[in-house]
C-alpha cells in the first residue's frame, strides 16, 4: 500500500474544506495520524481541533497558519472574551 503524497500548502488553501479528519491533518504535517492523536488528547496539538462525537476534526485555517510559518493566533483572534 503506498502512502499518499504530502499536499502542497496551495492545495491545502485551494481545495480543502473548513474542517479535516485527524489523518488528512497528520500527513499534511508530516507525522502519523496516532501522533497526532495522542497530541490532541494530552491537549499539546500544535494545531486547533474541535470535537466532533467521540473524533476530533482540525481547523484548516490553523493548519494553513501553522504550515506557512505564521505566529499561532492569539486568544482575541480565537474569539475568545
Amino acid at each position: 500500500m503506498t502512502k499518499p503524497s504530502r499536499p502542497t500548502l496551495a492545495d491545502i488553501r485551494k481545495a480543502w474544506p473548513a474542517t479535516v479528519p485527524v489523518t488528512q491533518a497528520a500527513n499534511a504535517l508530516g507525522c502519523s495520524r496516532s501522533h497526532l492523536h495522542n497530541l490532541i488528547n494530552r491537549g499539546e496539538a500544535p494545531v486547533k481541533t474541535l470535537p466532533l462525537g467521540r473524533r476530533h476534526v482540525v481547523v484548516t485555517a490553523d493548519l494553513i497558519r501553522l504550515l506557512s510559518g505564521e505566529p499561532p493566533a492569539t486568544a482575541q483572534e480565537q474569539g475568545a472574551a
